[in-house]
């Protein structure tokens, strides 16, 4: 093993390296935040699917295949589906609002009234999304050095913190880069290929696994429903993916580098449903679906090969678990900490960047806290997703749709939903359907409803918004937020 942890060790040691030369860009907060705006096509696409493509569309994947076959590519193939949607019909129109969150947006639309409430929902999702990134890498460092589950969760967070601390989203985008070739030759040019012929290639597999294993819709018409439901609404509309939106140069490069982006992530479900359809050839009665990743690179890859695919999967959680936490840090600054203070940019630059810098710090530990008290990864996933889809959804997409919608509709959808979605998984059980389907057809509802019971958006609002869509405005100055009475 000696040659795997050296390919591991050096890995990780360049990710730092990265997050250090990364801090002598991130000068002022546009460098720190969205790495300036400046991200061509070729960055912009890798560093977007390497946030998408984390550890639950790596081993998760893995697993669903293992445990469904074919039709297990579904989880991350919704998922681009929900990059390609972004980036086709609304890439291009969130970069041009030249906003670092979710919540400013908001408040452009609908005259800078939605952004606390909207922005505690999106920092739960993010943080929640950070911790289910951080939980994996007990399972990664687990099976290479056979590390306490704590130890793993600490090393592997305070790596990522580390280097996001110090560079920001520059930082974040470097590592991510490496991260996508990584991925990209570990798994899908070494693990794929290997898997296959070590299973006996695709007739031996059929030969050996019933046909519903081959089946396109064997995980079920519900789940796939339920599938693009959470994740490809839930690209739309997560403050991690906008904020990669924002790092790129143009809109053009928003809209045709997300749909390479997209168009990747397909591939790489494909080959996750596949690799797992051979592990269960392989290994037909593992415990656990979700061990199916790691047990075919520890016993079946040759010595370095098997260093190289684990660094892919550690790239795969470092980059989602990145990203989830410049985001989390974003929104808990930005949109609830400066409005609570009552300002907003009130500092320069050098301020904002040591601002962001200690939020970042401070979301790490609690991140890394609450990833070592907890357990479950897909309850977790799942509670973020169905507070992004159920509380945010709405309002966002109701925003960039609908002319009629109103602060006063938005609130009330963030709000009712969001607290629609908590009451029924208390009800149904964290990982049940019906929380997100009746939290998203109630916070619709009262949208509409107190959106048409409401004075319409003043017109002003609506001009300065339609300028801004345009790209016809400059990007405003901060203005300072009243403090609450």
């Amino acid at each position: 093993m000696a040659v795997d942890y050296t390919v591991i060790v050096v890995y990780l040691a360049g990710m730092l390296a990265m997050g250090w030369w990364g801090m002598r860009r991130a000068r002022s907060k546009s460098e720190f935040l969205v790495a300036g705006r400046r991200l061509g096509p070729t960055m912009y696409s890798g560093t977007m699917a390497a946030i998408v493509l984390g550890g639950a569309s790596t081993i998760g994947g893995v697993g669903l295949g293992y445990q469904y076959g074919l039709s297990g590519a579904w989880m991350v193939f919704t998922i681009g589906l929900g990059l390609l949607a972004l980036s086709v019909f609304f890439s291009a129109r969130i970069a041009r609002l030249k906003v670092y969150t979710v919540s400013e947006m908001l408040d452009l639309r609908y005259g800078g009234r939605a952004g606390v409430i909207s922005g505690v929902v999106m920092w739960a999702y993010t943080l929640m999304l950070a911790v289910t990134s951080t939980i994996a890498y007990a399972t990664i460092f687990d099976v290479l050095f056979d590390m306490n589950r704590t130890l793993a969760i600490v090393l592997g967070g305070s790596i990522v913190v580390a280097y996001s601390t110090l560079g920001g989203m520059w930082s974040i985008t470097l590592t991510d880069m490496v991260q996508f070739v990584v991925k990209t030759i570990g798994v899908l040019l070494l693990l794929l290929p290997i898997a296959v012929v070590k299973a006996g290639g695709f007739g031996e597999m059929r030969d050996a696994l019933p046909t519903s294993y081959f089946d396109p819709l064997g995980i079920g018409g519900e789940t796939i429903f339920t599938y693009v439901l959470i994740y490809t609404f839930g690209m739309l509309i997560g403050q991690d993916i906008w904020q990669r939106v924002f790092t790129a140069r143009s809109d053009t490069t928003a809209r045709w580098g997300g749909t390479v982006a997209g168009t990747y992530c397909l591939v790489y479900a494909l080959a996750g449903a596949v690799i797992g359809t051979a592990a269960k050839v392989l290994y037909p009665d593992l415990a656990n679906a979700d061990d199916a990743f790691a047990t075919i690179v520890k016993d079946e890859l040759p010595m370095g090969v098997r260093g190289l695919v684990l660094a892919a999967a550690l790239a795969a959680v470092m980059s989602t678990s990145s990203g989830a936490l410049i985001a989390c840090a974003t929104v808990a600054n930005n949109d609830i900490w400066s409005r609570l203070r009552g300002r907003t940019g009130a500092g320069g630059d050098h301020d904002e960047v040591r601002d962001n810098r200690a939020f970042i710090l401070i979301m790490g530990l609690a991140v890394i806290g609450t990833a070592i008290a907890l357990n479950n990864v897909v309850e977790a996933l799942t509670v973020a997703y169905n507070l992004l889809v159920g509380g945010l959804l709405v309002p966002i997409l109701g925003g960039l749709l609908w002319k009629r919608g109103t602060a006063q509709g938005a609130l009330a959808a963030v709000t009712v939903g969001g607290l629609a979605v908590i009451g029924l998984m208390a009800g149904y059980g964290i990982l049940a359907n019906e929380p997100v389907y009746y939290g998203l057809l109630s916070s619709l509802a009262v949208y509409v409803a107190v959106s048409l019971a409401t004075p319409a958006t003043d017109e002003a609002v609506l001009a300065a918004w339609r300028e801004r869509l345009a790209a016809r405005a400059p990007e405003p100055a901060a203005v300072p937020v009243p403090a609450p009475r």
